[in-house]
């Protein structure tokens, strides 16, 4: 795998084979952070990981000079690449919470402007996911929630405002509504 795009751009990492993650491909990532472009200030935003995996959306994220980056990965292997990984990229305002997300989303306090959530596509919780991350108020008025899944599942939300697939995969961003 590598970073696609911004300062760390073609920095490769390769993390271990048993690791259990479904890395998002690289062609999906240039095509996700083209889209946030254009929607969004990527330098100095506060990013969310959730179900990080290998970090592969965070190093992005990185690389587009996010301000701060929050992963939250409980398999503890890859908790640990994600941490080695940005301490390789020399990426200082990271942390890495060894904890289950949907724990994490009712209990952190934090905003974000930007969060990348790529659960396990058989997530029992999958269709509550966005009304859960709104409702425990993570994302900034502003921010970009962006939940990957398999392409035969649709959420069901006036919150929704793209979808794009991928193969195997969809891609839905949603923004909070705003009051009138």
């Amino acid at each position: 795998m590598r970073i696609v795009s911004g300062q760390y751009k073609g920095i490769t990492f390769s993390p271990p084979a048993k690791l259990p993650a479904r890395p998002t491909t690289d062609r999906t990532k240039e095509a996700i952070f083209n889209i946030l472009q254009s929607q969004m200030q990527l330098s100095g935003c506060k990013a969310l990981d959730l179900f990080s995996g290998t970090g592969n959306m965070a190093y992005e994220m990185a690389s587009h000079e996010a301000e701060s980056i929050t992963c939250v990965e409980k398999h503890p292997a890859s908790a640990a690449f994600i941490k080695s990984t940005f301490e390789r990229l020399g990426y200082k305002p990271y942390r890495v919470l060894r904890t289950d997300a949907l724990k994490f989303i009712e209990t952190n306090r934090d905003k974000y402007d930007l969060i990348f959530c790529d659960p396990p596509y058989d997530l029992k919780e999958m269709s509550s996911l966005p009304e859960r991350i709104f409702r425990s108020d993570l994302i900034s008025d502003e921010g970009i929630l962006i939940i990957e899944h398999r392409n035969t599942f649709n959420f069901d939300s006036d919150t929704v405002f793209k979808t794009r697939e991928y193969g195997q995969s969809r891609f839905t961003f949603f923004k909070k509504l705003q009051e009138k």
